[in-house]
Order: structure tokens, then C-alpha cells, then sequence
């Protein structure tokens, strides 16, 4: 046989499995979004040496201890937090705010992922922030995305432990507007955990005789903190009537404020819009009024005292 022969076929013999490993972790990295552990890729046959190697040529890019990206250094979306669940373990959560984002609730993003551990204490890891609990209750877990998290309920008392309270009311009204969860829900996730530290800022606002106000932009935050430091009558947000969505609505008085800014009214098609809007609400019974970011911003006093008078007794049509 020519000896060329039986280099070729040797060759075919050690090139088939090589390609085979690649493509398995091609494959695993795949379904991770582009991650892969160490563990892993030993289960996959590669010995230290191998990693290290790999590693060395830029074929892998470390994103925490034992973690790494396959291929290209820049992590796509949520591929930090799927690396931390698996620099982290089996019983890992994403929580907190890492959570939050995931659920697609207004927090700002963390410095670090934001992880749950079920169990036993592990080490800190550069890049995570462990919190840990000795149980989590089957209703507070959830999979969303493919990624292991806390569920919004639970995601929410966790939340109230650290951000402003202003922050966790955004939170908890848009969580309730999208249907991710319900006053009931909140509730039943702080029976399962009283004492949790956060728990009393989710419970005052829960406890409050007005839902928790779901607000889109500053101006109309500045609105509704006016409203409330001028101990005024609070109105629904963001309500839905008819086509409209209307910023504030004091449905008793049957009087509507709109929240203008030049960005958003600057145009003839929104002005024309506005029109419609606002002859469509009169039509309905409504009273509209507008004040303006500016207004807001500057001229505070003078803003309460016209919804003083708007929402008086006599008539909110008198200006």
C-alpha cells in the first residue's frame, strides 16, 4: 500500500472526530448565546491543556472564572447572564434587577448580574452579586427566555429592597398593565416572605387607597409628584378611553389633563391629532385641560392652583 496512502486515511481518521468536537460545541454555545463553561467543554472531552490552549489563541474569551464566550469577544444580549447562571450553578436565579430587565420592567441595569442562590453559600465571583436564600417557593421561579429567574412578583419584593420607592411604584404599574402580575399576586409573594427586607416598602404601596400610578415620561412623574406634594385628589394614569390613552383622569370630576411637551406636539399631524383627541373626549363629557413640561418645571405653584380650581366643586370646566 502506498505509505501516502495510510497518511491520508490516518489523517481522515484524527480530522473526523476534531470536527465532530467542534461542531458539538459550536452546537452547545448555540443554545447558550454563544457561552460555554469549562465544565462543559471537559464533559465534551477537552482536558485543561486543551482549554488553555484554546484560550491562548483567542478561540475563547473569558467572561467570568470558568465561563467563557466562544469565538468573539463581544457578548450578545443576555449573554452575561447566561454565563453567570453557569459560573453559578444549577441552582441559580437571575433576580433583582437582572431579573427586572429580563421582564422588561423600568429599572436601571446593575453594575454586576444579579444572581439568586438556592442553598448552600458559594464564593463571590467578580462580575456577580450573589444574593442567597435557603428556599425559594415553586410560584416565585420562573423560565422566561430561556434563562431561570425569579418570577415578577418575586422579582418585585426583591426589587423594593433596592431601588427608590418612586422607581419600585414604575415598576409594580407597569407589571400590572402588562399582566405579568396582580395586586393578589404581590401580595400572595409577600405572605410567602413577610419579613424579607424590602418587604414593607411593597407592602405601603399596596396599602395605598389609589392603585400604583403608571407613568411614561418626567413630565408626567413631575405631575403626579405635584399632585401629591399639593395633597390634591390622585387621578387614574394612562387611562384607556375609547382610542385614547389620556395622561390624568379624575373620573369623578370628569376631568382630563394632558401632559404636552414640544417633541411629541410640534408637528402638524399631532397637532391635528391633539384636535381630534380632545373634540373626541368633550364629545364623551370630559373636560380636557393641558399644561406643559415647561409649566411644570417652572411654574409649579401656579399649576397646582389651576387643578385646584379644575377639580373644585363648583366645575372643573372653570379656568
Amino acid at each position: 500500500m502506498d505509505p501516502g496512502f495510510e497518511e491520508v486515511v490516518h489523517d481522515i481518521h484524527v480530522e473526523a472526530p476534531r470536527k465532530g468536537l467542534e461542531r458539538r460545541i459550536a452546537a452547545l454555545a448555540g443554545r447558550q448565546r454563544g457561552v460555554v463553561s469549562r465544565r462543559q467543554l471537559a464533559a465534551e472531552g477537552l482536558g485543561r491543556g486543551a482549554i488553555d490552549h484554546r484560550l491562548k489563541e483567542g478561540r475563547l474569551h473569558t467572561l467570568y472564572r470558568g465561563v467563557y464566550l466562544l469565538g468573539h469577544p463581544a457578548p450578545m444580549a443576555l449573554a452575561r447572564e447566561q454565563g453567570a447562571l453557569l459560573a453559578c450553578g444549577i441552582a441559580a436565579l437571575l433576580s433583582h434587577r437582572s431579573a427586572a430587565l429580563v421582564w422588561r420592567l423600568p429599572v436601571t441595569p446593575p453594575r454586576w448580574v444579579e444572581i439568586t442562590i438556592v442553598g448552600r453559600h458559594r464564593a463571590q465571583r467578580s462580575g456577580i452579586q450573589l444574593y442567597e436564600v435557603p428556599a425559594l417557593h415553586p410560584r416565585d421561579v420562573r423560565r422566561h427566555k430561556g434563562l431561570p429567574l425569579t418570577a415578577p412578583a418575586r422579582t418585585l419584593l426583591d426589587l423594593a429592597a433596592l431601588v427608590p420607592k418612586e422607581t419600585l411604584e414604575q415598576a409594580v404599574a407597569e407589571a400590572i398593565a402588562r399582566h405579568l402580575v396582580t395586586a393578589s399576586a404581590l401580595r400572595e409573594a409577600l405572605g410567602r416572605s413577610p419579613r424579607r427586607h424590602g418587604a414593607k416598602a411593597l407592602r405601603e404601596l399596596l396599602d395605598r387607597p389609589t392603585a400604583p400610578a403608571w407613568t411614561r415620561s418626567k413630565p408626567e412623574r413631575l405631575m403626579l409628584a405635584l399632585v401629591r406634594r399639593h395633597r390634591l385628589p390622585e387621578p387614574a394614569t394612562n387611562i384607556q378611553l375609547e382610542e385614547w390613552n389620556v395622561d390624568f383622569l379624575w373620573r369623578d370630576k370628569g376631568l382630563v389633563v394632558e401632559v404636552d411637551t414640544y417633541s411629541f406636539h410640534s408637528s402638524p399631524a399631532s397637532w391635528e391629532r391633539d384636535h381630534r383627541k380632545q373634540t373626541d373626549l368633550e364629545d364623551c363629557g370630559l373636560t380636557v385641560r393641558r399644561v406643559t413640561k415647561r409649566q411644570l418645571e417652572e411654574q409649579p405653584d401656579s399649576v397646582a392652583g389651576r387643578l385646584k380650581r379644575w377639580l373644585s366643586p363648583a366645575s372643573p370646566a372653570t379656568s
